[in-house]
């Protein structure tokens, strides 16, 4: 299935006829329902065709059947017959055969025209959603209360109302967080910035970053209790929301399954060993903010590199952009001394291109850092010896074997104690492996009610541990006790 799916989007990098391919869909998914021939098609190229979006020629018929063939073998087009009249054969079958686009093709060409639509710079973080999230979570709360007194239909109706309002908010305030954290991290790694792009950047770490933060930790905490509380009677708020009577494979829309709930939950709330989204954007902005400070600290270091060569590959590059076809030819020999009678760059491991890719369409090239700051393609510095030294090899194989001797005589003290754990006092080494692979049986646990299981990857020495209202786990060494309660533990 996930193959068959991914060749969706080979009309979109394919070798020929990729901008008939992208007229042809952008064609299908501008309206709904859209039901055309080829001739209708080829008449919707020939306009494409006289403003040069396609290439000369792709609005010929025959051309036009080529390419919605390969299309519906893509899978992106499906074909469908109706009745027609024609005047002859080949407007019969010209006419009669209809194509349509597929669910997921209008998916995939939706999410290529709004990437193609998006600017190049930081886009803003809908801050102003988290206080609606925690005001709807509030009110979806009360609403609940409301639906599981009353059996009226509207109740319901405006819990469903405001689920769905609820995740299409927290939806648009992630891809928001996403796309802002993704833009920052691509500038700040950047080795040079001009003195104008440290402001910007300083200015937009210490202001607008500091204001998303704070308003992220301000309303996190009510949502978080919002959620426990919901999360409570999530089995009730599931079952009052109900199923569409559309089929068992029908997509239904956020908030409509345990799942949903669970990764809401997850952006807002830690969990052991799976830290939330609003730790992660907090720990993203310190690194953000440390990066920045030290492109700051190499640009106005005097004992650092020398003056960087970025302003005039720009400029170069600039005059490449500018350019004509002939004139790019002859900008790229002066400039890299690289002429059609030879060349001086080594060749690559792998060269995917054909003859008949031109350099300026081929793979681009990283510009190492040496080459940016110098000018400099020599390489610097030598190779560093390998220093040989047995003793020191000797000493940590002998603590390496010392270490495993170790934690396999602990294994087997807790094996052998499993049968008559309550009444067996273990070693310090013995429950400090147990607490290990306690500590990451628990975390498998995402509720108290859950069990978990972790199992020693050497030795295969499983821990269980389960939940058990009332009843407590004592294990005795000769540290002290460890008293597990409302639990069971089983070593097998």
């Amino acid at each position: 299935m996930e193959p068959a799916r991914l060749k969706l989007y080979a009309y979109l990098d394919a070798r020929d006829h990729q901008r008939t391919y992208l007229a042809i869909m952008r064609l299908f998914t501008s309206t709904l329902l859209a039901d055309l021939s080829a001739g209708e098609v080829a008449g919707a190229l020939a306009g494409a065709e006289r403003e040069g979006r396609v290439e000369p020629g792709e609005s010929r018929i025959e051309n036009v059947i080529n390419r919605l063939r390969q299309l519906v073998e893509w899978g992106n087009l499906v074909q469908g017959r109706r009745e027609v009249v024609a005047s002859s054969i080949a407007e019969f079958q010209h006419g009669s055969v209809r194509y349509q686009v597929s669910k997921l093709a209008v998916r995939v060409q939706r999410d290529v025209d709004e990437l193609l639509r998006v600017p190049e710079g930081a886009r803003e973080v809908s801050r102003e959603l988290l206080p609606a999230v925690e005001r709807g979570l509030g009110a979806l709360g009360r609403s609940l209360s409301e639906a599981l007194l009353s059996e009226a239909r509207r109740p319901r109706e405006v819990l469903a109302e405001q689920v769905t309002t609820l995740f299409l908010q927290h939806a648009e305030l992630a891809a928001t967080v996403r796309d802002f954290y993704a833009y920052l991290g691509q500038v700040v790694t950047r080795h040079h910035l001009a003195p104008e792009e440290i402001s910007g950047f300083r200015n937009l770490l210490v202001e607008y970053i500091q204001m998303v933060v704070e308003d992220v930790l301000r309303h996190t905490p009510a949502i978080a209790d919002a959620l426990a509380r919901l999360n409570a009677a999530r089995s009730e708020l599931l079952r009052l929301l109900g199923r569409a009577d559309l089929g068992e494979r029908v997509e239904r829309a956020r908030g409509r399954s345990a799942e949903d709930w669970q990764e809401l939950t997850d952006w807002f709330v830690d969990r052991p060993g799976r830290p939330s989204q609003v730790t992660a954007l907090r720990d993203a902005t310190a690194r953000a903010i440390g990066s920045l400070l030290a492109s700051v600290k190499r640009a106005t270091s005097g004992g650092g590199l020398l003056p960087s060569r970025r302003a005039e590959l720009l400029k170069l590059a600039a005059w490449f952009d500018g350019g004509t076809r002939s004139e790019a030819h002859e900008l790229y020999a002066a400039a890299f001394g690289l002429y059609s009678a030879r060349h001086l760059s080594p060749a690559p491991e792998h060269d995917s291109d054909n003859e008949r890719t031109s350099w300026r369409d081929g793979p681009v090239h990283d510009v190492t850092v040496s080459v940016r700051s110098r000018g400099d393609r020599g390489a610097r510095g030598r190779t560093s010896k390998i220093l040989d030294d047995p003793m020191t090899e000797q000493s940590l194989l002998a603590e390496a074997r010392e270490a495993d001797e170790r934690r396999a005589a602990s294994v087997a003290e807790l094996a052998a104690a499993a049968p008559r754990l309550a009444t067996t006092e273990l070693s310090g080494e013995a429950l400090g492996v147990l607490c290990e692979l306690l500590t990451l049986a628990m975390a498998q646990r995402d509720t108290a009610a859950d069990s978990g299981s972790a199992t020693d990857p050497v030795r295969g020495l499983r821990v269980t541990v389960a939940n058990a209202p009332g009843q407590s786990t004592r294990i005795h060494s000769h540290a002290g006790t460890l008293t597990l309660h409302d639990s069971t533990l089983v070593l097998d």
